[in-house]
């Protein structure tokens, strides 16, 4: 009784002593540092945007159709997930086929990019339509002949400078 009760204090001991060095060898991990800190984070745009877009191009390669267009976001907040699904109809308005296209991550205000969409090629294809969205509401999508890059804060500056140049005459006919 008396071996068992000097074995269990034996143990006992060893595992607190071996504790207590585990412990004092352990080293503090440093701070930890934001991945954000110092950069301005825009969320992106919820419910409607407005994006511009070009007239598609499209081109036959072996047995796909191949559409390319480009796509500017002129909204002042950042759209996430910009997808662009195409469908194809017959001479019966039936729908035939389709493709999708994504920007990958968020679309900067006043940024152009260029999407294409494949899809495969059939003989019964009469036309085509896209159904533009993003991942948090709806686009509506407005066609332009052509996209100029360029943020969307510098088209309010832009407006302001002609009242400016208007303003300019007046003030010299009135010294007259």
């Amino acid at each position: 009784m008396n071996r068992a009760r000097l074995s269990f204090a034996a143990t006992l001991v060893a595992l607190t002593l071996g504790a207590g060095l585990s412990a004092a060898q352990a080293t503090q991990a440093p701070p930890m540092k934001s991945v954000l800190a110092g950069k301005k984070l825009t969320p992106p745009a919820r419910g409607e945007v407005i994006v511009e877009y070009t007239l598609p191009t499209r081109k036959r390669v072996n047995d796909t159709i191949v559409t390319t267009f480009q796509v500017k976001n002129i909204g002042l907040a950042p759209i996430a997930r910009l997808t662009i699904i195409q469908t194809w109809f017959d001479k019966a308005n039936n729908t035939v086929g389709g493709g999708k296209g994504a920007v990958e991550g968020l679309f900067q205000p006043g940024e152009v990019k260029t999407i294409t969409i494949e899809s495969e090629a059939k003989p019964i294809y009469n036309g085509d339509g896209f159904n533009f969205t993003h991942a948090n509401g709806t686009v509506r999508a407005k066609q332009v002949s052509k996209l100029v890059p360029g943020t969307a804060a510098e088209k309010p500056a832009a407006a302001a400078k002609p009242a400016a140049a208007t303003a300019k005459p007046a003030a010299a006919a009135a010294k007259k």
